[in-house]
């Protein structure tokens, strides 16, 4: 017995080492691809050659290595990734202009992001920052939010109380400390269990990477939870672990108020996944220069050059597969007509459950290995966004590069439960509104509408209010659908107007984005703006291993961030967990390596 002990061991050491340090394929960060940056492009007409190529068989690339569907941040990256080793790659996506959640819209002079509002861990030679640089060649470039970036405030108008939030991983904890005095305990226990179990994400990856028998061993034996601390945190509630450290409800509020970015409210919400996100702007947080645009812009380049494309207004109806039940490439929908466009390899950036409920075949859906992964995650909470035009330069209506969470109240489990599983005649009574403005964030506004300036508000909102209206046609819905938008806007907007007093009066635009609108134009099954819903049923060490970029069946790879977590930074991870399984090669390694590299080179300067 002991023996078979030891061999298993030493296979999965062999196995493990080989997850962790790399494989036989090729390296896409062997060279350096920086380039100095060029001139910010403003001319919307020059942007729109490369963000909106449309979809003709005419224009699918020969000897495809890959297709991709979708093109938001993990399919792009993807793309990117497997161009820097030669590889040629399709990218398509359903919507008018690439980008995904990161793409932007104009509406009556007004430019907007669809999703991207702020990124932590820019700071220094990281391999999330040298990430983002390799994959647009050093021309994505960012800049720093005030400090502090983000205020939470809690209350109703007349007993407003306002916690700024300060980056710096000393200078966070001792801001609240000064903000909470007598609470130096709770907010230092706080801050340990937040770093440990960051630090221990490393795991998180690799069990996805693993060959599944022997991701299962790792959980099932339990030494998962004990070599990851992430593991041993991920079962517990926001709630459970900050009530047990403090008793002062406006300090709970405070050290919850982020649960936002990733859709669960504090009881449902994972300590581990909530804490990922915490470190992740503890350095600062950043916004892009020019523009969400500005990401996928200087991505498909270098797609391009490796003799691949993207492609929009694309919607791919089916994933084909044959009689092996193996993918050999994609459907797209032109006009009435199918187009088919094979490859050997299909990646989907479409979300799990459109890949495994829309795409696959009725008879590979109902397979047991499928049916088991759906049975352990459900969809994320649909999203409401609005969008406000101004007239006025950020100056003149005292906007700053800094979000405000508003909460009607420190008890949020409570409000925000009642409002999510309440009747849409409680629209008007939205408990959380985050408030940022993308103009007072980006340097080159100013030079592209002077005079101008722009507000998004973002909260949830159930599907089941909208559902009733989502086959109407996306641009013409009934009154009904209408008033309920407009009831939902004015309701935040008289926070607005307390926030931001000098802003009444100068709104020259307003609407929202809906699940159902989400839906539409994103693809998201129930209007969700995080994916798959990230409770903490999503985070135990099985449902971790399932959610994985291998599927099924074979040749057909999952990216993005229902692969990993939410977010630009959530998705990327996704698309480098995705690009190791395909290289054969541990590129997540490969990304800390390349940070390392740099680092010794700067400090050899």
């Amino acid at each position: 017995m002991w023996i078979a002990v030891g061999i298993v061991s030493a296979a999965l050491l062999l196995l493990l080492c080989r997850a962790m340090f790399g494989g036989r394929g090729p390296n896409p960060f062997q060279a350096d691809t920086r380039e100095p940056p060029r001139p910010t492009v403003t001319d919307r007409k020059v942007k729109n050659k490369v963000l909106k190529q449309g979809f003709l068989a005419s224009k699918v690339p020969e000897n495809l290595d890959a297709v991709v569907v979708g093109s938001g941040m993990g399919g792009l990256a993807v793309a990117v990734l497997l161009a820097k080793v030669g590889k040629r790659v399709l990218v398509l996506e359903q919507h008018d202009r690439a980008g995904g959640c990161c793409h932007t819209f104009t509406e009556k002079g007004f430019e907007f992001d669809a999703g991207i509002h702020y990124i932590g861990g820019l700071l220094g030679q990281n391999p999330f920052s040298c990430t983002l640089e390799q994959i647009t060649n050093g021309q994505l470039q960012w800049e720093p939010m005030e400090n502090p970036f983000d205020t939470v405030v809690l209350g109703p108008p007349e007993n407003r109380r306002f916690y700024p939030i300060y980056s710096g991983h000393k200078r966070f904890a001792s801001e609240l400390k000064k903000l909470f005095p007598g609470e130096q305990k709770a907010i230092d226990e706080y801050m340990r269990l937040i770093r440990k179990v960051a630090k221990s994400m490393w795991l998180v990856a690799m069990i996805k990477v693993l060959p599944i028998p022997v991701a299962k061993f790792l959980v099932y034996s339990g030494l998962a939870s004990r070599l990851c601390f992430f593991f041993r945190m991920a079962s517990r509630s926001l709630t459970d672990v900050v009530n047990g450290l403090t008793e002062n409800k406006d300090l709970r509020a405070v050290l919850c108020y982020i649960f936002g970015t990733y859709g669960n409210i504090p009881k449902d919400s994972s300590f581990s996944m909530h804490s990922v996100l915490v470190y992740h702007f503890l350095d600062g947080a950043w916004y892009p220069r020019g523009g969400a645009s500005e990401i996928a812009y200087h991505m498909i380049p270098i797609i391009e050059k490796a003799g691949g494309a993207v492609l929009v207004r694309a919607p791919v109806n089916r994933i084909l597969v044959n009689e092996a039940k193996e993918a050999i490439g994609v459907s797209v929908l032109k006009g009435k007509e199918e187009v088919h466009v094979h490859a050997p390899v299909v990646v989907s950036d479409a979300g799990i459950f459109n890949t495994y409920q829309q795409l696959l075949p009725l008879e590979l859906q109902k397979l047991p290995a499928i049916q088991s992964i759906l049975s352990t995650i459900k969809h994320g909470e649909g999203g409401l966004s609005m969008f406000l035009g101004l007239d006025g330069t950020k100056e003149e209506l005292g906007l700053k590069a800094e979000n405000y969470w508003v909460f009607a109240e420190n008890n949020l489990d409570e409000l925000c439960d009642g409002y999510l599983k309440g009747s849409r005649e409680n629209a008007n009574s939205n408990p959380l509104l985050f408030m940022a403005s993308p103009s007072a964030k980006d340097p080159t506004w100013e030079e592209r509408s002077p005079g101008k300036s722009t507000l998004t508000l973002v909260s949830f909102a159930p599907y089941k209010w909208f559902e009733e209206w989502k086959d109407e046609k996306v641009t013409n819905r009934s009154a009904e659908y209408k008033q309920l938008k407009d009831t939902m806007i004015q309701s935040a907007l008289d926070i607005v107007t307390q926030i931001y007093p000098k802003v009444k009066g100068r709104v020259e635009y307003m609407d929202a984005g809906t699940p159902v609108t989400n839906q539409f134009y994103i693809a998201a099954p129930e209007g969700e703006i995080y994916g798959a819903d990230h409770g903490i049923e999503r985070f135990s060490p099985m449902a971790t291993a399932m959610m994985r970029p291998q599927t099924p069946v074979k040749n057909l790879y999952l990216t993005g961030q229902d692969v990993f977590v939410c977010g630009l930074a959530g998705a990327l991870a996704g698309a480098l967990t995705c690009t190791s399984v395909l290289l054969n090669r541990n590129v997540h390694l490969d990304a800390v390596n390349m940070a390392w590299g740099f680092r010794r080179f700067r400090k050899e300067q």
